[in-house]
């Protein structure tokens, strides 16, 4: 894509996000702490997720991809050899592995702000590796782009997935729909009354 999709703010999830969440994972969220990042469409696409869920098992990924549409995408790419192309330009780019290390050490900061893993890498093979494009590009929606140089390229070879509308539709988008598609028809009404009583008075000539 030309264009990435904005950075959105962190904000505590909502009843509407979490019935979202459960029809985009097919499971209840678990250790869910905030909407990280937020698609164009408005549903989330990434959660920041407790580095302890609540039964106390390690949870290292912090930021959580969620839309199946950028999930499925970010599977082709996967499967089209994207992270070994990536790996081995690692290897070859003192550069490039020097800012991907710098994303390691920002996720890692990020997630020990709310509770350390020791003996924990941080995910997605950060710092050395690429195994996982999903928590990439979650760490690059969730912090913006510049912070994860090759999270910023997955995206940016993505297509824009929120094009054909919303992956997923909870009650509170009903309910919206249903008051634009009401005030629609009341505006609609008021508009062909006024028609008709200037039709019935005339136009002053």
């Amino acid at each position: 894509m030309e264009t990435p999709p904005p950075p959105t703010p962190r904000t505590e999830p909502t009843a509407a996000d979490v019935e979202a969440f459960k029809q985009q994972l097919g499971r209840p969220p678990r250790g869910l702490r905030a909407i990280a990042h937020r698609c164009p469409c408005g549903q989330p696409d990434v959660v920041e997720t407790a580095p302890r869920l609540p039964d106390g098992t390690p949870f290292p990924t912090l930021y959580y991809l969620t839309c199946p549409r950028a999930a499925s995408a970010i599977g082709t790419l996967e499967a089209n050899g994207v992270m070994k192309e990536m790996t081995a330009r690692l290897e070859q780019d003192p550069e490039l592995a020097a800012a991907y290390r710098a994303a390691h050490e920002d996720y890692i900061r990020r997630r020990d702000e709310i509770e350390e893993l020791k003996g924990f890498p941080s995910a997605g093979g950060m710092p050395d590796r690429v195994k996982c494009l999903h928590v990439l590009v979650g760490h690059s929606l969730a912090a913006g782009p510049g912070v994860n140089p090759l999270g910023d390229e997955a995206i940016a070879m993505l297509p824009e997935w929120w094009r054909k509308g919303a992956c997923v539709t909870t009650a509170d988008d009903k309910d919206t729909h249903a008051e634009n598609a009401e005030n629609g028809a009341n505006a609609e009404n008021a508009e062909n009354g006024a028609n008709a009583e200037y039709g019935e008075k005339g136009d002053g000539r």
